[in-house]
């Protein structure tokens, strides 16, 4: 395997390969509507893109007020740490932008990975397009 590496993503340039990979994790996988995963957010966020070699196998985005969103590896490449590298990057630029407090909605199935990063719960558990979610917080050092 080659290495995985993580860099920020340009909505309008990388559009296909971020759609591409978030089609195939939540909208088929995880049976999330399309007008649910598609939102106003998308045109003003930060955007990432996590490959393997030249492939792009995982993408998330950072919202201008600190919240981390639509973080998906494509299911061939899960249990290989690139959600971590992907976090990673994506925490390093909320702090390089300022922002001490990262914030996201954990799918629960996902909560330890968040904590093995800082995050803490806390809400209770919410059902979000059907899947239970916890809001989860992380205060930079």
């Amino acid at each position: 395997m080659n290495k995985i590496h993580v860099r920020v993503a340009d909505w309008q340039k990388d559009n296909a390969e971020i759609r591409r990979i978030r089609e195939s994790v939540f909208i088929v996988e995880q049976c999330v509507p399309p007008e649910l995963e598609w939102d106003a957010d998308d045109q003003g966020a930060v955007h990432f893109l996590a490959y393997e070699g030249d492939f792009p196998i995982g993408t998330a985005r950072l919202l201008t007020d600190g919240h981390i969103g639509r973080v998906s590896v494509l299911k061939d490449w899960r249990g290989l740490k690139v959600g971590d590298a992907l976090m990673h990057a994506v925490i390093a630029e909320a702090e390089k932008r300022g922002l001490q407090q990262q914030m996201l909605s954990a799918q629960v199935h996902a909560t330890p990975f968040y904590e093995r990063l800082g995050f803490a719960i806390t809400s209770e558990e919410f059902l979000e397009a059907g899947i239970p979610h916890v809001d989860m917080v992380r205060h930079s050092a």
